[in-house]
């Protein structure tokens, strides 16, 4: 049954609105930065200038091939965004099918293809490089890790997102939805807070495993124990450190896989009392569901080119070990955190202050 909210204390997002012409400004600044990779031979971040191409997808496009094919799509895909900042009328059925079809695609190359491992690398070992950096530790040279490959695979996920969210502000427009909920037309089981409780327990409660099973093996090297690994290998890793940056991403996942159950549970919807400040207040929505939907994409990211990469199949064979187990499940763990995430918005989300449905 759909109630009415009081709409009082809520404002209505300008975000939907601004997708659109944020998405086509982003896209068309950096598809000239491509059309002048094109004309100058210069600049183009992947193939034989990026240092990270093992699990990189666009290790099998040409250099010669890339920036003219990055300049036409996204030149395009901001051609595309500023046509959704129009009336939607005038258009056509098909022609607003193609539309849709273009966009979602440069979205999903953008944040999911272009990405690979390298984003969710970085954001694992940033606690440590930002924590460490005034103690000198790890001992590193940051020019050797933020470079001009990595800073276009972030800029690609935010071209992609900025992109996703104007066809999907669009789509909402031209079905007749509302563009700040979606809520409109017939409804859809599958989207009642009940429904969402049920398939969203049973995707956080994979989408924490994984992160944790890979955790355990950092943590059983860290305290000596070569799980998975020969005791050799094990001490070289703790001559050169390489035992403490792994305990490091442990850490990480760790921490991300208890954040992960906090999208089910009571503690994940209300501050704790002991917070100091927030205990007791509502936790908000967005910022449980961003930064897991960012995660969820990074690891997707991550995946499709481990996917792709020969040597990863060789991991359920000779080379399968404890230490390579957690990694053979990783192509669930993006699509169950993103699950998740919009599990525990549907729950959770108020009534619409654009629409008043809720």
């Amino acid at each position: 049954m759909t109630t009415i909210t009081d709409p009082r204390h809520r404002t209505t997002s300008p975000w939907p609105d601004r997708f659109a012409p944020l998405a086509a400004g982003w896209l068309g600044l950096w598809g000239v930065l491509a059309l002048v990779a094109t004309v100058t031979g210069a600049g183009y971040p992947f193939g034989p200038d990026d240092p990270d191409t093992g699990t990189s997808l666009l290790r099998l496009v040409p250099a010669d091939v890339g920036p003219p094919l990055f300049a036409a799509l996204l030149l395009g895909a901001a051609v595309a965004a500023l046509a959704m900042t129009g009336p939607t009328a005038r258009a056509s059925r098909p022609l607003r099918t193609l539309l849709a079809g273009y966009a979602w695609a440069v979205a999903a190359l953008l944040a999911v293809v272009v990405p690979d491992a390298q984003v969710l690398i970085m954001l694992g070992y940033a606690p440590m490089l930002i924590l460490g950096a005034p103690f000198g530790w790890p001992p590193v040279d940051y020019a050797d890790i933020f470079t001009w490959p990595l800073a276009v695979r972030f800029a690609a996920v935010v071209g992609g997102l900025l992109l996703a969210g104007a066809v999907l502000a669009w789509q909402r427009r031209t079905a007749g939805a509302c563009v700040g909920c979606g809520r409109g037309g017939a409804g859809r089981d599958w989207t009642t807070p009940a429904a969402a409780a049920r398939f969203g327990r049973w995707a956080a409660g994979i989408a924490a495993a994984i992160p944790f099973a890979y955790a355990l093996t950092r943590f059983a090297w860290a305290a000596g124990i070569p799980l998975g690994i020969s005791r050799e290998f094990l001490t070289e890793m703790q001559g050169n450190g390489m035992v403490w940056a792994g305990f490091g991403l442990g850490a990480f996942a760790t921490v991300g896989a208890v954040l992960t159950l906090g999208l089910v549970q009571r503690w994940g919807e209300r501050f704790p009392g002991w917070v100091p400040v927030l205990g007791g207040r509502p936790v908000p929505v967005r910022l449980a569901v961003v930064p897991a939907t960012l995660v969820a994409v990074a690891v997707t990211a991550a995946t499709l080119g481990l996917v792709a990469n020969p040597d990863f199949w060789a991991l359920t064979g000779d080379e399968f070990s404890l230490a390579s187990a957690p990694m053979l499940l990783w192509p669930a763990w993006g699509p169950a955190l993103g699950a998740a995430a919009y599990a525990y918005h549907l729950r959770r989300r108020a009534g619409c202050p654009r629409c008043g449905q809720g």
